[in-house]
């Protein structure tokens, strides 16, 4: 599996991050020993960090999806085996409000912590974990529970760019856009600068050109549903009002922009493998397969 690590002086004045790995997932000794390669773990600043999986129930498309059987084990597991291997987590713990989820995840040996039914997204429901945990954390990612193929390295990457950008309080990754999914609204893009930091993220395809069309030339970016938090920051996160364009475009991260914050993107070779709804399994399941994942 290439791995293509930022550069050291990659920074707040330095060059884009950039973090490229192959599709095809090997083994649970290559995939981890691939992270060890890529993180190597600094001292000081923003040390110390922790995953967090938050997952619910209740979905309009998908009721009870952290418990889907993918190959014969819930999701949910799924998604936490692959956590398990990122070598920058000091911890991983899954954050629910359903007793069944929980009780799931304890009988496969992940920690767990009950959250308010109130939690209006995962930010949130991070945010409500964080505050539960009893040791101390700098970075917080919030990984989605319905990403059952999710890179250890892009986990690494992310936290990676919040220890070596300071005057960032949120990271996440992007890759590159198919161009049948330019106009899909479910698949979220993203424009940054030349420094690695984003611009804006849109359900439209951004940027926009004239003629209305995709130009087969751009390289169109396509946002991956991973965030790192700043501690700190993610403890303010909820308290901040919904900000205009956030509520236009129905996503959170907009919410960091629009105050004023800064966030480091990183981009990857890694195609987009959520589970938003049933049929999604199967397709999934497929890749498992391919890839010889028992």
């Amino acid at each position: 599996m290439p791995i293509c690590a930022p550069s050291s002086d990659s920074s707040a004045s330095g060059g884009r991050a950039w973090i490229v790995h192959g599709l095809a997932l090997g083994t649970a000794a290559a995939a981890a020993a691939a992270a060890a390669y890529l993180y190597r773990r600094p001292g000081g600043f923003r040390s110390r960090a922790v995953g967090i999986i938050p997952a619910r129930f209740a979905s309009s498309r998908f009721e009870g999806k952290p418990l889907a059987l993918i190959l014969g084990k819930p999701m949910i597991q799924r998604t936490w085996e692959r956590v398990m291997l990122a070598s920058s987590l000091d911890h991983v713990v899954v954050a629910t409000d359903d007793e069944r989820i929980a009780e799931c995840c304890r009988g496969f040996g992940a920690d767990v912590i009950m959250t308010s039914e109130s939690c209006k997204n995962g930010s949130e429901r991070c945010c409500e974990a964080l505050k539960k945990l009893e040791k101390h954390y700098d970075i917080v990612v919030n990984i989605q529970g319905d990403e059952p193929l999710i890179e250890p390295e892009i986990i690494d990457g992310v936290v990676m760019a919040l220890q070596r950008a300071p005057d960032a309080v949120f990271s996440t990754a992007v890759t590159s856009l198919k161009p049948e999914d330019a106009f899909d609204t479910n698949r979220v893009k993203c424009v940054v600068d030349n420094q690695g930091y984003a611009i804006y993220f849109s359900r439209g395809l951004i940027p926009f050109n004239k003629s209305g069309k995709v130009n087969p030339k751009y390289p169109y970016l396509l946002h991956l549903g991973i965030a790192g938090f700043d501690s700190k920051f993610l403890k303010i996160y909820p308290e901040l009002s919904p900000t205009p364009l956030q509520l236009e475009e129905d996503l959170e991260q907009l919410k960091v922009l629009e105050n004023g914050y800064r966030m480091k993107v990183i981009k990857v070779d890694h195609d987009a493998h959520g589970v938003d709804a049933p049929e999604d399994v199967k397709k999934i399941e497929a890749l498992m397969r391919a890839a010889n994942i028992q």
